[in-house]
């Protein structure tokens, strides 16, 4: 059976959890600590939080986030936005996270992917990709949360980065995210195939269906937002729904 991570994406304006459609158009979900827990105690395998302008400000300012979480949350936590030095990778390890997820500072200088590597391991480094489909089969690579174009092929850079040493890779549709159409499958599929390390998929999660259909592609790891702030799917129904589909999932420890 194909083991897969089933992760809870908490995407975070200022104090606010926040979702919104092809990274645009947020609406503000709630207070994002209460909702990690929740997931947490729903069982979700991994959380991710994502500082959706922190690029834009050049600031992550999730580490007063991640220390209230790491008090309560015993999964692993994956942070991202705005990460540009070891430094921000030492803050964000420090109050709890046990990987990063790097984008635009990775793609602007991408010897930072092996220095993470280097100093923390290749488990700590996920690249972090925002991927938008240019022509069919091909997409490119965007940074800034969706907004700008880097004129990079995302299945070049991924190889690169992954030679670089990243040891994950954290792939979002920006053509799905939030529109509950299903996974990018020829995207995630083209990933995975280029690749040796765990690809987390995210955006466009809808229905039962796209849990085996994304898993089919080799995925580690789903990443789901939309369904579980709406309240459209309880974390129980998509793991029920997962394991239908013939997916290893960890158990959840009884309360």
């Amino acid at each position: 059976m194909q083991h897969v991570r089933i992760i809870a994406r908490l995407d975070i304006k200022g104090p606010n959890l926040i979702k919104g459609i092809h990274l645009e158009g947020l609406r503000v979900v709630g207070d994002p600590h209460a909702h990690a827990v929740r997931y947490y105690r729903e069982g979700a395998d991994e959380l991710l939080f994502i500082d959706i302008v922190a690029s834009l400000y050049q600031r992550n300012n999730l580490s007063d986030i991640i220390k209230r979480a790491a008090d309560q949350v015993y999964v692993p936590i994956t942070v991202g936005g705005g990460i540009r030095s070891l430094d921000d990778v030492s803050t964000m390890m420090h109050s709890g996270a046990d990987k990063v997820a790097i984008n635009t500072a990775a793609i602007a200088r991408p010897a930072l992917i092996s220095e993470v590597a280097r100093r923390y391991g290749s488990q700590c480094m996920v690249l972090g990709v925002e991927a938008k489909r240019v022509a069919p089969g091909r997409w490119e690579a965007y940074t800034d949360n969706g907004r700008e174009r880097t004129g990079r092929d995302v299945v070049e850079w991924v190889k690169q980065a992954v030679d670089l040493g990243a040891g994950e890779v954290l792939l979002t549709s920006v053509d799905q995210e939030g529109t509950r159409k299903g996974f990018d499958l020829p995207l995630v599929q083209a990933v995975c195939d280029v690749v040796n390390v765990p690809v987390t998929a995210s955006g466009g999660f809808g229905r039962a269906e796209d849990l085996g259909a994304v898993a089919a592609t080799g995925v580690s790891g789903i990443a789901i937002a939309d369904a579980l702030h709406w309240n459209r799917m309880s974390l129980a129904e998509i793991k029920r729904h997962a394991r239908e589909a013939g997916l290893d999932l960890r158990e959840v420890p009884a309360a």
